[in-house]
């Protein structure tokens, strides 16, 4: 298995053989502007952030599938709409979100399942809560994912969610050996975290003490609040640094 961060929640995943592509997000730095009650420090900047560490068609050269946990603009954007090939393999969490893709023009779109494939790999959908209290609401349903194959090891995707009961329930249930957690605390003006801060970084990796954990979605667009610093510095007061993984925009990891 090997995991390249991209920036934000955008991941190329190369698992049993295939190439998967997660929530592409491809505007060029500053191009999708800001969105409404921004967090109070970063209200001036737009977003994306950075620009991307890799060409366009580097990134999508020769993918298997995509798999888009919503469609929320720093996880798919027009962008990387234009640039996929509309007969490209898509899971989505439910028929709204396929509705919308297939107005788009793309023709091989699949709702994802508890029971789903992609050849010999085995895709479970799992549940994910985009949010804390009423900004709940806001940001609307948010799945992840499950890969599991003979050859590999499992592998948790949890996408846009805080740590709660059902985050716990996935990890009981599947003892999977790589999760992969979006972990900036993004926050607006108004409301509470709509992802995982550090302390439901650290409960993730209580409740998954032999897994490897990786932390995307950092210091992408501007309502992070938790930056790579930060967590680097928590990890390591906490003495996990063995089983964090937190990689700048481009790096590959090979697990």
């Amino acid at each position: 298995m090997k995991v390249q961060l991209i920036r934000n929640a955008t991941m190329i995943i190369e698992y049993a053989g295939k190439k998967i592509l997660i929530d592409p997000m491809f505007s060029k730095k500053g191009e999708l502007g800001r969105v409404p009650f921004p967090a109070k420090d970063w209200n001036m900047k737009r977003n994306p952030l950075h620009e991307l560490p890799l060409p366009i068609e580097d990134i999508i050269r020769d993918i298997d599938f995509v798999f888009l946990t919503h469609l929320h603009f720093d996880h798919w954007d027009k962008v990387a709409a234009n640039a996929l090939p509309k007969n490209v393999k898509i899971f989505v969490q439910d028929d709204n979100d396929k509705n919308k893709i297939s107005k788009l023009g793309f023709t091989n779109i699949e709702v994802l399942s508890g029971g789903s494939t992609f050849e010999d790999i085995k895709l479970d959908r799992t549940k994910a809560q985009h949010g804390k209290g009423f900004i709940l609401k806001i940001a609307g349903s948010v799945s992840g994912m499950v890969l599991q194959h003979p050859s590999e090891k499992k592998l948790y995707i949890a996408a846009d969610t805080v740590w709660y009961d059902e985050v716990e329930k996935v990890i009981i249930h599947y003892k999977p050996e790589v999760i992969i957690v979006n972990g900036g605390d993004n926050r607006f003006f108004i409301g509470d975290q709509l992802i995982m801060n550090k302390e439901d970084i650290r409960k993730t990796q209580m409740a998954a003490p032999n897994a490897k954990i990786i932390v995307v979605h950092m210091e992408g667009v501007y309502h992070n609040t938790l930056s790579r610093k930060e967590l680097r510095k928590y990890v390591k007061e906490n003495q996990i640094e063995q089983n964090i993984i937190i990689p700048e925009d481009g790096q590959e990891i090979n697990l």
